[in-house]
């Protein structure tokens, strides 16, 4: 059985439960959370090597 997951589905479901979590901090979670993702996006899955 393989498990494939993918990190932008990760980081937005950490974005919201903090949100849930802290919802006076929603600009900071949410401006972290489009840095990520275009962060991501720019230069692909393949440069993160998480283990």
């Amino acid at each position: 059985m393989n498990i494939n997951l993918g990190l932008t589905p990760l980081i937005s479901l950490v974005a919201g439960i903090l949100i849930l979590v802290m919802p006076k901090l929603l600009n900071f979670i949410v401006a972290i959370y489009l840095i990520m993702i275009g962060l991501i996006g720019l230069f692909g899955t393949g440069a993160l090597h998480i283990r």
